[in-house]
């Protein structure tokens, strides 16, 4: 299908998404349904228990809290036009709802990337410093990492979004994925598209490297710190709590990395697929399961509300 594009609201576009494998359709509809409903649930769970129990009201729990509410935002942007294509004949999304959700995909990823470094920050404190946690992780600085993490995500995507705009697109419509993502984009571009390629992967390997490095350099501290503790149940602790966020930051970073650190190639197409899937879908229906298994305040505080019931 060749189209002339105009970039006004009544442009639309059809995402392929799955339908290379039309068979597996409902099959992709009744999983991504339930990963999306435990995501919903589980993170609503989080959010709910750290807001009643007074326990929990310490930076880690705020930061995990924050961390949910964000994973919710992310899933709602893309997944709910997902299973509707998946379930209908109808394909399509707008010029405006496409730009909406480019905007929104990348503003909460980038802040998912500088939340999960603020959470580190927190480990680092409460582990090389637990004398002066209180002190320096005072609720003030709490609330103001959460919200510059917000705001620097919501500026980067901001900037990423008035840049792509001004890519010229034309010819077919027809998108070769299940949401929409810059590299997805910038194939329906008029022009060659490797010099803004190359610039968004520059782009992302900086705010990526950076995050890694900072959260490698609180986990060497925290490392250097866990070998001079004597107490046993002081070590448990500190692999619980440090353990889950590597566990989420592993589940984060890796899958980003694959899909914009790589060159994009004819081949990667439908990998990209799975990639995205993975860290749409998959990932924020994990974390719940990851800070709340074996974790003893959770339990603890589900048992008090019980009791108070």
């Amino acid at each position: 299908m060749m189209e002339k594009f105009n970039g006004t609201s009544e442009d639309y576009f059809i995402l392929l998404g799955f339908s290379n494998w039309p068979q597996l359709e409902v099959v992709f509809f009744v999983l991504i349904l339930i990963f999306y409903l435990m995501t919903l649930t589980g993170n609503m769970f989080i959010i709910i228990l750290s807001y009643l129990d007074s326990h929990l009201h310490t930076p880690m729990y705020f930061f995990i809290s924050n961390l949910s509410f964000l994973d919710l935002c992310y899933t709602t942007s893309s997944i709910p036009q997902l299973l509707v294509n998946l379930w209908g004949p109808e394909k399509t999304i707008s010029y405006a709802g496409c730009m909406v959700q480019l905007y929104f995909v990348l503003a909460l990823g980038t802040t998912e990337c500088i939340l999960l470094v603020v959470m580190s920050y927190d480990h680092y404190v409460a582990v090389c410093k637990p004398l002066h946690y209180i002190v320096l992780m005072h609720p003030q600085l709490c609330h103001l990492l959460a919200v510059a993490s917000w705001v620097c995500g919501f500026t980067n995507s901001a900037v990423h979004s008035l840049f792509i705009l001004w890519v010229p697109l034309c010819g077919h419509l027809q998108v070769d994925h299940f949401f929409f993502e810059v590299p997805a984009l910038l194939q329906l571009s008029c022009f060659d598209t490797h010099a803004n390629e190359m610039t968004i992967m520059v782009t992302t390997s900086i705010v990526v490297i950076i995050s890694l490095v900072l959260i490698l350099t609180s986990y060497g501290a925290i490392a250097r710190a866990v070998l001079r503790m004597q107490s046993t149940t002081g070590l448990q602790k500190v692999f619980r709590t440090c353990g889950a966020h590597l566990m989420v930051v592993s589940l984060f970073f890796i899958p980003v990395m694959c899909m914009y650190l790589q060159p994009p190639t004819e081949n990667s197409k439908d990998g990209g697929k799975f990639i995205a899937l993975f860290y749409t879908v998959v990932t924020p229906s994990l974390n719940p399961l990851i800070y709340t298994l074996q974790n003893k305040d959770v339990r603890g505080a589900v048992k008090r509300l019980m009791g108070r019931g």
